[in-house]
């Protein structure tokens, strides 16, 4: 038997892409599609022609790919998916709903703060939070800095922080609770940058460890000056986003109700232990430094 025969026997055993498109519900630009994306190759491409066909096995996995698809489930979490087996994959897809509805939660709250913000009942949501001020004395500080959208923010924060607290005993210990700048909004579009910064007790041993580190990370030390912080004191549960942005616009509608001016970029100081804490602690103060 010839190699054409071979290839001739072999087209009998396969559906060509309209045959495969009909048994799969799908067109025929579909299958191109997943098969140029990687999630769905054709068994056999004729070289002379470039026709497709397909096997009759690749049905199921053609209809799990375009019903995940419907899910606007990201191309690499698809491929994931699909190459999984059994519960390794419906647990993926577990994994990644429980992703959407943590979205759609957050998408939910501020829908909610910008519903009552439009009607004008701002000043009853900016009314449940206390505002003080309080004066921080000059500290120096270690801090690493990085451009981040709003999904990867709190995974780096806590990272970030982890990172600079255990480099802290090289720097004489830390000496006041840590916090996280921010010099530009953090959003789906908007990437900063952030600065997460602990005090250290010396000074000296901060810029050594800073110049060993080599600029990695966007490592710096420097001496924050005193200044006065109008803040206000939220629970764990209001740190998520986006319930902290009517935190950071309660102090800033304060401020300027003061007739103070902000002088700095806005921060969240974290105080206490965020893993040991539960929902309704308090753990941050979301702060500006201001002047008179």
């Amino acid at each position: 038997m010839t190699e054409d025969d071979v290839v001739d026997d072999l087209r009998e055993e396969l559906l060509t892409i309209g045959a495969f498109a009909a048994r799969a519900r799908l067109s025929a630009k579909a299958l191109r599609l997943y098969d140029r994306l990687g999630l769905l190759a054709p068994a056999h491409v004729d070289e002379a022609s470039g026709y497709r066909y397909y096997r009759a096995d690749q049905v199921e996995r053609a209809r799990l790919v375009a019903l995940l698809r419907q899910l606007d489930m990201p191309l690499a979490r698809i491929a994931e998916v699909v190459e999984a087996d059994g519960e390794a994959a419906a647990q993926l897809l577990a994994g990644y709903w429980a992703d959407v509805e943590a979205r759609l939660a957050g998408q939910r709250t501020l829908a909610e703060y910008l519903r009552g913000r439009l009607s004008g009942r701002s000043s009853e949501m900016y009314g449940k939070f206390v505002v003080e001020t309080v004066d921080v004395p000059a500290q120096v500080v270690i801090t690493e800095t990085r451009h981040t959208l709003a999904d990867e923010l709190p995974a780096w924060i806590g990272a970030s922080l982890d990172r600079l607290e255990e480099a802290s005993r090289e720097c004489g210990g830390i000496a006041a609770p840590p916090y996280v700048v921010y010099y530009s909004e953090v959003s789906m579009e908007s990437d900063g940058p952030a600065e997460s910064c602990v005090p250290v007790a010396d000074e000296a041993a901060a810029r050594a460890w800073v110049e060993r580190q080599k600029r990695a990370r966007e490592t710096k030390v420097r001496v924050e000056p005193a200044q006065r912080l109008a803040y206000t004191r939220i629970t764990k549960a209001q740190v998520a986003h986006p319930q902290i942005l009517a935190a950071f616009e309660a102090v800033a509608q304060w401020i300027a109700a003061e007739g103070l001016e902000q002088a700095g970029p806005c921060r969240e100081v974290y105080f206490a232990d965020w893993d040991a804490a539960g929902p309704e602690d308090a753990v941050c103060d979301v702060a500006f430094p201001v002047a008179p």
